[in-house]
């Protein structure tokens, strides 16, 4: 098989690409590992920046994003049975929306069978070659039989555990890491949210935060120690546990119910430099991690996909490969950054196992700062909205 982008991974930030791609008249073949049922029965976090927004309206799938999202104008804080709310529309002109990443990849999936691209699922055995010269190739089995793709470029979209990042020499690859002293509990409900606003909540007892999906759908999460399992959770007990990191009204107005879905997820903060070996190009978490707190996985993949749209477009298009050659300092600026405040937002709000009492003074002494001051919440502001590409 020939195309000109082989794409390896059928998330969001591949299926993103591909569709974008194709709105300019570019091919792609998309390679997923798993089933099309199982990419959309991961459960993900839903909260959009406007440049993905608009990266979706370029790519012809925003019609039910905006008939079903749920524009959000602010977010609120709470700490100290205190809750004070950071205007994003005030501060920055620009609100976020909240839309479920699996329904931002069943859009994705439907463009993809409209445009009848070409999707392999359940590959196995992904190999790259040759990512270093001009004639790239992809090699893999789709139910023990062999297959290859001949492509001009490779875009490894497979997450961290994929075997894009692998495939740059160790002598070229350098990655930066930090693993966090917990994790987050989290539950959906068939619950009507707490709040209309997502809360992020710093208490004695540690973080929480009350998130939705819809009005009938709600997400929950607690901050947990490492090594918890979440089979090990009752329902009751998680309930009980996110009150008691709430302030009193948020709990009292709490509706709970069965979750209809339990896990527990690692919190990492990583990095993978460069992002670009020869014809081979990392998107989304093959490149990068963030802990979840400040909402930056799926919207510094869409970054990432901007910049190497962009740059495969100028190349096929204009036969300019500047954007090529500038995909990886200008995908990785703006990583840093988000990865800075992802970092930053966790160490506000959550408890650290070697806190001392002068390190909980600070803390709270930063979210009061913020809870007064315009310039931080500005400045908070103009991360959660989403920094410009």
């Amino acid at each position: 098989m020939k195309t000109q982008v082989a794409i390896i991974g059928g998330g969001p930030a591949g299926l993103l690409l591909a569709q974008l791609l194709h709105v300019r008249g570019i091919d792609s073949i998309v390679l997923e590992r798993r089933s099309r049922a199982h990419v959309l029965g991961r459960i993900r976090a839903g909260v959009l920046e406007q440049g993905l927004v608009r990266l979706l309206e370029a790519a012809g799938c925003a019609d039910r994003l905006h008939a079903e999202g749920h524009v959000h104008h602010g977010t609120l804080i709470a700490h100290a049975d205190r809750v004070f709310r950071i205007d994003f529309s005030a501060l920055t002109g620009s609100p976020v929306v909240v839309y479920g990443q699996t329904e931002v990849t069943r859009d994705l999936y439907a463009a993809r069978d409209a445009a009848r691209g070409r999707t392999e699922f359940e590959v196995e055995a992904v190999t790259i070659h040759g990512a270093d010269t001009d004639a790239p190739q992809v090699s893999y089995a789709v139910g023990g039989e062999a297959r290859r793709i001949e492509c001009d470029f490779v875009a490894g979209c497979d997450g961290f555990h994929g075997v894009s990042r692998r495939t740059i020499p160790d002598t070229v690859r350098r990655e930066f890491e930090k693993v966090y002293p917990f994790g987050w509990l989290g539950i959906l409900s068939e619950t009507p949210p707490v709040s209309e606003e997502l809360i992020y909540a710093n208490s004695e007892r540690g973080f929480a935060l009350c998130s939705m999906r819809n009005p009938r759908l709600s997400r929950y999460y607690i901050q947990c120690a490492p090594g918890e399992r979440a089979e090990d959770w009752s329902d009751a007990a998680f309930w009980d546990e996110l009150r008691r990191r709430l302030p009193a009204d948020t709990a009292a107005a709490l509706v709970t119910g069965p979750s209809i879905e339990k896990s527990i997820a690692p919190l990492r903060s990583f990095v993978c430099e460069p992002m670009r070996w020869g014809r081979l190009f990392l998107c989304g978490d093959a490149a990068h991690i963030v802990p979840p707190t400040g909402a930056k996985g799926l919207n510094t993949a869409a970054s990432d996909v901007h910049y190497l749209w962009h740059a495969l477009c100028d190349h096929y298009l204009n036969g300019c490969d500047d954007g090529i050659d500038r995909y990886s300092g200008r995908a990785l600026a703006r990583v840093w950054k988000a990865e800075r405040f992802s970092w930053w937002f966790s160490g506000l709000l959550h408890r650290f196992p070697d806190q001392s009492a002068f390190d909980l003074k600070m803390q709270a002494a930063e979210l009061e700062f913020l809870r007064t001051n315009t310039a931080a919440q500005q400045a908070l502001a103009e991360n959660y909205v989403g920094l410009p590409y």
